[in-house]
C-alpha cells in the first residue's frame, strides 16, 4: 500500500462526517480538530508552541498570575457559600417535612 493510500485510508478512518461536512462524532468549534492536528504534525508543534509561550506568559506576569488567583478564590468562596446555603434550605426542609409528619401522628 502506498503513502497515499494510507493516508486516503486513515483519513476516512477518521472522519465520521455528516451531510455538511462536521464531525458527526464530536460536533462542536473543535470537532475536527483531532483528525486535523494528526495530519498537519508541523501545525501541531506551531498550537503547541503557542500555547507553550501562552502558558510562559502567563506564569511570569505577576499581575496576571494574581487576577487568576483571586479570581479562583472568588469562584471558589462564591460555591462554598451557595453550598453551605444550599445545605440550610435542605435542613430547613426537613424540618418542616418532619413536623408535618408529627402533626399527622398526633392528629391520628
Amino acid at each position: 500500500m502506498s503513502k497515499k493510500d494510507k493516508k486516503k485510508a486513515r483519513k476516512a478512518a477518521n472522519s465520521v462526517a455528516g451531510a455538511n461536512g462536521v464531525n458527526a462524532a464530536t460536533p462542536g468549534l473543535f470537532g475536527n480538530l483531532g483528525a486535523w492536528m494528526r495530519e498537519h504534525p508541523s501545525e501541531q508543534f506551531l498550537l503547541g508552541a503557542a500555547l507553550g509561550a501562552a502558558a510562559c506568559y502567563v506564569l511570569s506576569n505577576e499581575e496576571l498570575r494574581a487576577k487568576i488567583l483571586k479570581g479562583g478564590i472568588e469562584l471558589y468562596t462564591s460555591a462554598a457559600c451557595g453550598l453551605a446555603e444550599l445545605r440550610e434550605q435542605i435542613a430547613d426542609l426537613k424540618a418542616e417535612v418532619e413536623a408535618e409528619q408529627a402533626a399527622d401522628i398526633d392528629a391520628a
